[in-house]
């Protein structure tokens, strides 16, 4: 068997969607935006040290499907279509381009700095696809939904990346062995 479709391989992506799967759902209403501090963006970037930027996508969109057929794994334990399609659906679909462009950063293997610019370049996708299906969901102005939406997360996702750069770089160092 190859090594792109080994049970290892697969068995690693599944750990990570389940990852996904517990912390995502884990959140807390945010009073002044409708969007929740959630530790999704924390679970994305521990995908992205551990799996190649493929890899990652895969499981990410594994967890994306799982939340749109109804498994409770998006923020405050819910999912279904209408979550994925509603005002913070733009911000789920935005993890596919975070996971890819921090795992691609990570696994340049350049250093913590390259790390985190990965991280901040792909959570900076995410928040604008995210800002603009908010926006149009409704009906308000890009800026308005960015310091609505963006504005209030920006230190809380500052602390994710450097827990996830701790926890990572720790990470990958035990599952080196391993090749993937």
């Amino acid at each position: 068997m190859s090594k792109t479709f080994s049970v290892q391989k697969m068995a690693i992506i599944a750990l990570m969607t389940a990852v996904l799967c517990i912390l995502a759902p884990i959140s807390i209403p945010v009073f002044i935006s409708p969007v929740p501090i959630s530790l999704g963006v924390l679970a994305i970037y521990l995908t992205a040290y551990v799996l190649s930027p493929l890899d990652a996508t895969i499981s990410v969109i594994i967890f994306i499907l799982l939340g749109t057929f109804g498994l409770p794994v998006f923020s405050g334990y819910s999912g279904g279509l209408s979550k994925l399609v509603g005002p913070t659906g733009g911000y789920i679909i935005g993890f596919l381009f975070t996971v890819y462009i921090s795992s691609l950063f990570i696994h340049m293997k350049k250093g913590i700095i390259f790390d985190v610019i990965g991280m901040i370049t792909g959570l900076a996708l995410c928040y604008i696809l995210g800002t603009i299906w908010f926006s149009y969901q409704q009906g308000k102005g890009f800026i308005a939904s960015l310091l609505l939406c963006v504005v209030p997360f920006l230190i809380g996702d500052a602390i994710k990346i450097i827990v996830a750069v701790i926890l990572g770089t720790q990470i990958n160092k035990r599952l080196a062995h391993l090749d993937l």
